[in-house]
């Protein structure tokens, strides 16, 4: 039997689990930011944070660690010469780095170094929703 449906399956699982986190954790970050007057609200924020982030960082690692599995298994061999995969790979790479820039501002939060506002933190928070359309989409239709 092929590895594929399996590689697939997980690869996915993994994303959305990961993706799941990342549309949570920049929300987290708007009602801290409005919250910074409140000592108690912003001590359960900077534990809430932390935690969301430490857990879904190995959904981040296993998404790359499936994903490329199924590289390694033959979707470079089948798709490397199409520019869809070389920017869907790009998309992931950056979104790697979205990943470690909230983890950054966690960080932020729990050193009182937060320099942003609430409403910065909401455009913040829609960049990975971008990327997930982008890379599904790449993905899906192979348009290039």
């Amino acid at each position: 039997m092929s590895p594929w449906p399996w590689l697939k399956a997980l690869h996915l699982i993994f994303m959305v689990s990961w993706f799941a986190g990342l549309f949570y954790l920049p929300r987290l970050f708007v009602h801290h930011a409005m919250s910074t007057d409140e000592p108690v609200l912003d001590e359960k924020f900077k534990v809430m944070e932390r935690k969301l982030y430490y857990f879904v960082t190995p959904w981040m690692i296993f998404t790359v660690v499936f994903g490329t599995w199924m590289l390694i298994a033959g979707a470079w061999a089948a798709y490397s010469s199409m520019m869809w995969l070389h920017i869907k790979l790009l998309l992931v790479a950056v979104l790697v780095g979205y990943h470690f820039w909230c983890g950054k501002l966690v960080k932020d939060f729990r050193d009182g170094k937060n320099t942003h506002s609430h409403t910065w933190y909401r455009y913040f928070n829609e960049f990975p929703l971008l990327l997930l359309v982008a890379i599904v989409w790449l993905a899906v239709f192979k348009p290039f």
